[in-house]
C-alpha cells in the first residue's frame, strides 16, 4: 500500500492494517501517504466531478479524491454517497458578517445531515476491510447518527455511547432508527469518550471517533472540495466550529498535502471557533498553545459541547502550519448567527452557526480583512436540533435574548384574523 500509519510525535511507522489508534509512545497516528508516487493532478480530480455509475462511491465527493484518502478496492467501499456539498453565497449573510467575499460550505447537506458522513464512509470502509464485526463511538449526536447509518449499510453492529440527557432529539432519533445499540452514559461527553475507549480496548470493538486516523482522512475532503469549487484558487481563510477538533486536524492536513503536491499556490489560514462555555483550545491558544487543560463544557451548541478534545495535538499542528487562530463566541452570538443563516433560507444547527459568529467577530476585530475571501463551514443540518431553534424563536432559551425572533402567532379560524396579523407584521400590501 502507498500509505502507512505514522506517529506525529516520534515518527514510528505501522502498517495500515494494524488496528491501533495511538503509537506505543502515546502519540496520535496519521495516515501518511507516499505523495510523490500517487500521480495526482487537478485534472484527475476535475475529471471525476459529476461522475456517474452503478456504485454509489463513484458519485461521492469523498472518494473522488480516493488516492489521497484510502488505498482500498472499490468493492469494499461503504458509501451513500456523501460529500459534493454546495457552496452558498448570500448577500444578507455577507453584510451581517461584514465581508463581500463570504461563502458557506454546507456540510449539513450530507446524507445523515452532518460532515461526519465524510469520516464515516472511510472509517466504516476500513472496518469492513479489517473484518471487524462491531464498531463504536462516543458522541454528542452527529457521530452516532452517521456511524449508525454506515454500520447498517455495511452489516456491522453499531454501539454508540452518548451523554444521558445531553443529545439533541433529532440526532438521538437517527441513532435509534438506524439500529444502533445506544448506551446513555451518566455524565458528559468526556465521560462517554473515556468509557468507549476502555470498552473498545477490552472488548475488541473498533473505535470510530476522530481519534481514529481514517476518520480524519475522510474529513480532509471538505477542504479539497472547497479549493476545487474555487477553481483551485484557495480562499484567504477557512472558518469552522471546533469541538473534538477532528476537523481542525483534518483541514490542516489537507492543506499541507495540497501544498506539497503543488495543487495550491498558498495555504489559507484556519480559524477554529469554540463556544465560550466549551473552549479548551481557545484557552490554550491565548497562552501560546499551552498544554491542554480540560474544561467542564456547557453550551447550547451541543455538537461542540466537549471539554477534553482528543485531537488536540493534531489541531495545534494544523493551526501552526497555517498561521491559524482560535476565537470564542457566546451562546448569544451563536444563536443570533444561526437566526441570520436560517432566515436566509439556508439553515444550520447551533454549532454550525458558531463559524458564522466567529467570522463576524474576527472581521469586527480586524483579524480578517474586509477585502479577504472567507469560506465558513456549516457542519450540521437545521433539523439536527429543532428544540434549540424553536426555543430561540419563542423566547424560551435560558439566557438568550431572541434578537431575530420569528415567534408563531395563534389565530382564530377566520380570514379577518389572518389579514390582521399580516398587516401587523408588514407582510401584506
Amino acid at each position: 500500500m502507498a500509505a502507512v500509519l505514522r506517529c506525529m510525535e516520534c515518527g514510528t511507522e505501522y502498517p495500515l492494517d494494524e488496528m491501533r489508534y495511538r503509537c506505543d509512545c502515546g502519540g496520535l497516528l496519521d495516515v501518511a501517504h507516499d505523495l510523490p508516487s500517487l500521480g495526482i493532478s487537478r485534472e484527475l480530480f476535475d475529471g471525476r466531478t459529476g461522475a456517474r455509475g452503478p456504485e454509489p462511491w463513484r458519485r461521492s465527493g469523498v472518494w473522488r479524491f480516493r488516492e489521497l484518502v484510502l488505498p482500498v478496492d472499490g468493492d469494499l467501499i461503504v458509501s451513500r454517497p456523501e460529500g459534493d456539498t454546495p457552496l452558498y453565497r448570500n448577500p444578507v449573510i455577507s453584510r451581517w458578517v461584514g465581508l463581500e467575499g463570504f461563502a458557506l460550505k454546507h456540510e449539513g447537506e450530507n446524507p445523515t445531515g452532518s460532515f461526519k458522513d465524510r469520516g464515516m464512509t472511510v472509517g466504516v470502509t476500513w472496518a469492513r476491510a479489517l473484518g471487524v464485526r462491531a464498531v463504536a463511538c462516543a458522541s454528542t449526536g452527529n457521530t452516532a447518527a452517521s456511524m449508525a447509518a454506515y454500520a447498517a449499510l455495511a452489516g456491522l453492529t453499531a454501539v454508540v455511547f452518548v451523554p444521558a440527557g445531553k443529545v439533541a432529539l433529532g440526532k438521538l432519533a437517527q441513532a435509534l432508527a438506524y439500529g444502533a445499540l445506544t448506551l446513555e452514559v451518566e455524565g458528559d461527553f468526556d465521560a462517554a469518550m473515556a468509557l468507549v475507549q476502555e470498552s473498545c480496548r477490552e472488548l475488541g470493538i473498533y473505535l470510530l471517533n476522530s481519534l481514529n486516523p481514517f476518520r480524519i482522512e475522510g474529513q480532509k475532503t471538505i477542504v479539497y472540495e472547497i479549493v476545487q469549487d474555487l477553481g483551485w484558487d484557495p480562499p484567504d481563510w477557512i472558518v469552522f466550529p471546533a469541538g473534538n477538533l477532528g476537523n481542525t486536524a483534518a483541514f490542516g492536513k489537507a492543506l499541507w498535502e495540497l501544498r506539497e503536491l503543488g495543487l495550491i499556490p498558498r495555504m489559507p489560514r484556519l480559524a477554529a471557533v469554540q463556544a465560550a462555555g466549551a473552549n479548551p483550545l481557545y484557552r490554550s491558544f491565548v497562552r501560546g498553545f499551552s498544554p491542554l487543560e480540560p474544561v467542564r463544557a456547557e453550551t447550547v451548541a451541543t455538537a461542540i459541547r466537549i471539554g477534553n478534545p482528543v485531537s488536540f495535538p493534531r489541531a495545534v499542528r494544523a493551526l501552526r502550519w497555517t498561521g491559524g487562530v482560535v476565537v470564542e463566541v457566546t451562546d448569544q452570538e451563536i444563536m443570533d448567527a444561526k437566526a441570520v443563516v436560517d432566515a436566509a433560507g439556508i439553515g444550520c444547527e447551533p454549532a454550525s452557526a458558531a463559524a458564522v459568529a466567529g467570522a463576524r467577530k474576527l472581521v469586527s476585530g480586524g483579524v480578517i480583512g474586509r477585502d479577504e475571501r472567507v469560506v465558513a463551514v456549516l457542519t450540521g443540518n437545521l433539523l439536527k436540533d429543532p428544540e434549540a431553534t424553536i426555543a430561540y424563536h419563542t423566547g424560551d432559551l435560558p439566557g438568550i435574548v431572541p434578537r431575530f425572533a420569528n415567534y408563531p402567532r395563534r389565530v382564530v379560524p377566520s380570514l379577518e384574523a389572518v389579514a390582521e396579523v399580516l398587516e401587523e407584521v408588514g407582510r401584506w400590501s
